[in-house]
């Protein structure tokens, strides 16, 4: 029994044996096949594993994202302790030292009343960088606040929100900050929320068009259909989702609170004098340009590039929530 099945296979297997060598032998004569090839044909031969890449995660350093991001790490820390930058005192000056240019004694240079200008530009960015703070807060949260009330309930409540945005978005911000510091007054905190109410509006309607988004999700409509409560569902599913745009709206709208608040403080609205504060600096040394460029270049120089990191940032964030 055993005979009468091994038989009728012997000439297979000897037919396949002889293929293959007469293959291989084939491969290895010929230059533009590589052994690979033999190999392969072989039975039960493995072709080995070839590395196409470099494994794990490639990590691509953004030299302008590493930039601003160093430059806005330095003016924050100024912000927090700036008595560690600069230990002189921004309010005090020497009559002698009136008018010098920077050295390795004063940095930036002295101003009229011989005050060191890197001092004040130092201790300037408590003052500007606080009130940019509190601005972009005020109007982050009041923003965010209305755009959910308005694209979560709709109707009348919607259309009327809306056409109050609409308004505030039709008068330019500069001027509107104006009106209202005059009513409330004139100094840091006034220009701080002068500022928030002017951003106030365009969070609202990024916020409100979020929100219609996540709304029409299937996810939120199944949160409702289990039984949700509109606030527990709002609050949990809806706002979460719907903050990361605004949140790089938030980035752009603190170098543009910076920029709006230096602008109120070079027109007198800010902080008074001898206050070390950017905008104020820049109005200042305005008399000067001529014989004293440093006065106003430098502390221009550092809102121009504070305004340009936190521009950076925020299209980061923005490529971040795209993806």
């Amino acid at each position: 029994m055993t005979e009468t099945t091994i038989a009728p296979l012997a000439p297979y297997a000897e037919a396949e044996s002889a293929a293959t060598a007469s293959l291989a032998a084939a491969a290895a004569a010929s230059p533009g096949v590589s052994s690979d090839a033999g190999a392969a044909l072989t039975p039960g031969a493995v072709r080995p594993r070839r590395r196409t890449g470099r494994s794990g995660p490639r990590w691509r350093v953004r030299p302008g994202l590493l930039l601003a991001g160093l430059f806005l790490l330095l003016v924050i820390a100024w912000a927090i302790i700036p008595q560690v930058f600069a230990p002189l005192d921004p309010t005090v000056g020497i009559a002698s030292d009136a008018l010098q240019g920077p050295s390795a004694i004063h940095w930036f240079g002295t101003d009229a009343t011989g005050r060191d200008v890197y001092s004040r530009v130092v201790h300037g960015s408590v003052h500007t960088l606080s009130s940019a703070l509190i601005a972009v807060g005020l109007g982050l949260v009041i923003g965010t606040f209305i755009g959910l009330i308005a694209g979560s309930l709709g109707g009348w409540i919607d259309a009327g929100a809306m056409r109050i945005v609409d308004v505030l978005l039709a008068i330019p911000s500069l001027l509107l900050s104006l009106s209202i510091v005059i009513i409330l007054g004139f100094g840091t905190a006034q220009i701080a929320i002068a500022v928030g109410v002017t951003s106030i509006a365009a969070f609202s309607r990024l916020a409100r068009a979020e929100v219609l988004r996540v709304r029409s999700t299937d996810y939120v409509e199944a949160a409702f259909a289990s039984g949700g409560t509109f606030f527990s569902v709002m609050f949990r599913h809806v706002l979460p989702n719907s903050l990361t745009p605004v949140v790089a709206l938030g980035a752009l709208q603190f170098g543009t609170a910076i920029l709006a608040i230096s602008a109120l403080g070079f027109l007198g609205y800010g902080a008074p004098p001898p206050t070390p504060e950017w905008g104020l600096m820049i109005a200042e040394g305005r008399n000067y340009v001529a014989t004293a460029w440093w006065l106003t270049t430098i502390p221009g120089l550092i809102v121009v590039f504070t305004v340009l990191a936190a521009n950076r940032f925020s299209s980061a964030i923005a490529e971040r929530s795209n993806a």
